[in-house]
């Protein structure tokens, strides 16, 4: 959870769309304990560097080859730095940031906007109008009205909320009253607010990627926040970067974890690769025989009753990739399934096998299959040999 007296490089406190996601640190890999993403072959070697930071409430892995007469200090100070002009934009825990300003705004009142801020909003506009509504920043109100934080009981579900009360939280999810004219913002609604946790970490990624490439010339790296991933080149053992996932089984742990399969940086991408996980089976519950998750169908204005416990999505981009991961896991599977394949998504399932009902213990790899979209199929059929 987000610690209001950490240093300012906590950026991000995670909610309920991805508020799972925390990390364990680790040298030889960055692991998400909700998205399930590991890193294989990124054991470190002498001329691989690693660093470690905080931020959106979590930690920031990267694992790069650092060139010459370049000092790692600097690398270091230019990430924060960078980090830091993020939290200052879009943190919803700082309260002089520009989200904040904007949320606490009445209608029809400008604000000027940043272009990191005006970016994230372009590619939730873009994931919001795609997904039809199941990605919208402005979801908060239902959130906070169904009483889910970092973790869902069964209590919640026995009293849930009205049809009036959700009615009433619903009027207030309205991410087309948030309107952008070049630089500025404003909203043609009272008590609009916007949250970006579900989109800033893959961001982040994107930034601290752009930092080794264009300040530092890095062309081989690895960076993750949370579970959301960027990759480069090749690996200390100049082999193309694999990210591992897991079996989502239930009350697994990181030492635990089984990895179900994997994606190799393919080479259609320029040697590159950017993927994000989320999921909703560590924090979900099942009641009167129904598994539901913390996640709100912002269109339902209720808690996803049979979504995937674990998408995967890569992207142009790794806050692309975090916007549709959330998305996808935000509606039914089948639905989020047939909306991947429409929209030429890259992603990836891992859903109960055939004949495995939710009810059943869950503890096996065996338990679950991989479902991928033709997009991801093609993406993964791109590799070295």
């Amino acid at each position: 959870m987000f610690n209001k007296n950490k240093p300012q490089t906590y950026l991000f406190a995670t909610r309920s769309q991805n508020a799972q996601k925390t990390v364990s640190n680790s040298i030889l890999f960055a692991l998400s304990a909700l998205s399930i993403v590991g890193l294989t072959a990124c054991q470190q070697s002498p001329d691989y560097n690693y660093l470690i930071g905080e931020t959106m409430g979590t930690s920031y892995h990267i694992s790069y080859q650092l060139p010459e007469e370049v000092i790692e200090a600097d690398i270091q100070a230019a990430i924060d730095q960078r980090l830091q002009q993020i939290n200052d934009s879009m943190s919803t825990y700082q309260v002089d940031s520009t989200i904040s300003k904007f949320n606490q705004l009445g209608k029809d009142t400008p604000i000027t906007i940043d272009a990191d801020f005006s970016h994230v909003l372009d590619i939730s506009r873009q994931v919001y109008a795609q997904s039809g509504g199941a990605f919208d920043p402005t979801v908060i109100p239902l959130i906070n009205t169904w009483g889910f934080g970092s973790t869902m009981t069964v209590e919640r579900l026995q009293s849930p909320p009205s049809a009036a009360e959700i009615a009433t939280a619903q009027a207030l999810v309205d991410f087309d009253s948030v309107v952008k004219q070049n630089q500025t913002l404003y909203k043609t609604k009272d008590g609009i607010g916007l949250d970006f946790s579900a989109v800033a970490k893959g961001y982040g990624v994107d930034v601290i990627a752009d930092v080794l490439k264009d300040r530092y010339n890095i062309r081989n790296y690895m960076v993750e926040i949370g579970g959301e991933i960027a990759t480069s080149g090749v690996n200390n053992k100049q082999q193309p970067w694999q990210i591992a996932i897991d079996a989502p089984i239930e009350g697994s742990t990181v030492s635990e974890r089984q990895t179900i399969t994997a994606i190799r940086q393919p080479l259609k991408t320029n040697n590159q690769m950017h993927i994000a996980t989320s999921g909703n089976y560590r924090n979900s519950v099942i009641f009167d025989g129904k598994h539901y998750s913390h996640t709100i169908d912002p269109t339902t204005g209720k808690p996803i009753v049979g979504g995937a416990p674990s998408v995967t999505v890569a992207a142009d981009s790794v806050a692309l990739a975090d916007a549709w991961a959330t998305a996808l896991t935000a509606m039914p599977y089948e639905k989020a399934l047939s909306l991947a394949e429409k929209q030429n998504i890259a992603a990836l399932f891992v859903v109960l096998a055939d004949g495995v009902e939710h009810n059943d213990a869950l503890n096996s790899i065996d338990d679950w299959q991989v479902v991928q979209t033709s997009t991801m199929q093609a993406l993964r059929a791109d590799k070295q040999p």
